[in-house]
């Protein structure tokens, strides 16, 4: 399945016996000697009793993450071509929250995402004594570059948590941006020790934006919901976008609708391209 171009292995865990290890998952999103995808989503039964699935996220290193939007989407697509339930609400339960999904069943999906979260803590992000600047009500961290084998100086950010930690990062030229580079620099920085997704935001009017996602675990992907969410809050919060905000990535287009201290609604496509079944067992003993 794709939601806008990321792409994943949707596997059905309530009606088989899936044991999920991330050798495994690395082997499956392998786009080589596997099936190849961005990230493996595990369909199972809910452990908290409020919700009614459980929804759970490996990037393709085999990392398992908090959240996924645009998997999310695509949850729920699976769930109702599946027929494992004809609720046109579903309550997830995902690592560290429950979230709401709903659909149309033939066009889109709308996640409730929940609250976004701007205290360092919750990413973690440790700011180490950087300096930092405030913009409207966003504070924007500066973080020093003396490595020469870089060809930028600093890097100036936003951070927030969608249950995912998130970097966001304004350009006045997205294809020129350096996403690699600096994105695997603010990944593997000390103030980040659980890692860290980072967006590259270019800001077309007030309602629109052009983004670029680096995530953790797989490197730049078509579109990323979370980073979505979060370059639209971050912008939102800096007094630069009113709600909602289109999103538009390489893979696609998203809408996300927020207000301070509210919940963050994301809207978007979740497409199916193929069924079938692999025997993961022969898959590790042909390697």
């Amino acid at each position: 399945m794709h939601g806008i171009g990321n792409d994943f292995i949707v596997l059905d865990a309530i009606n088989q016996l899936i044991h999920i290890t991330p050798k495994r998952v690395r082997l499956l999103a392998n786009r080589n000697f596997g099936i190849g995808a961005d990230q493996i989503l595990l369909v199972e039964k809910a452990i908290n009793p409020s919700a009614d699935f459980r929804y759970r996220i490996f990037n393709s290193d085999g990392m398992e993450v908090e959240n996924c939007g645009n998997g999310a989407r695509c949850f729920a697509k699976f769930i109702y071509d599946q027929k494992l339930s004809n609720k046109d609400l579903l309550r997830v339960e995902i690592k560290n929250n429950v979230i709401l999904l709903k659909s149309d069943f033939n066009k889109e999906t709308i996640v409730n995402m929940g609250k976004i979260s701007f205290d360092p803590l919750s990413l973690p992000f440790y700011s180490n004594k950087l300096e930092s600047k405030i913009q409207s009500n966003e504070k924007l961290w500066i973080i020093e570059n003396n490595d020469p084998s870089y060809d930028f100086h600093h890097v100036t950010f936003s951070i927030s948590s969608i249950s995912n930690p998130h970097a966001v990062i304004i350009t006045d030229d997205i294809n020129k941006e350096s996403v690699q580079k600096i994105g695997s620099f603010l990944q593997s920085h000390k103030c980040f020790p659980n890692s860290v997704n980072v967006g590259f935001m270019k800001i077309k009017d007030r309602n629109s934006i052009q983004l670029r996602v680096y995530e953790r675990g797989v490197g730049e992907t078509l579109s990323c919901g979370t980073g979505a969410c979060a370059a639209a809050a971050s912008g939102i919060r800096l007094g630069l976008l009113d709600s909602p905000v289109s999103i538009c990535m390489r893979g696609g287009k998203l809408s996300v609708s927020w207000k301070e201290n509210e919940n963050l609604y994301m809207t978007g496509p979740a497409v199916s391209v193929f069924h079938g079944s692999i025997n993961i067992e022969n898959l590790e003993n042909s390697l």
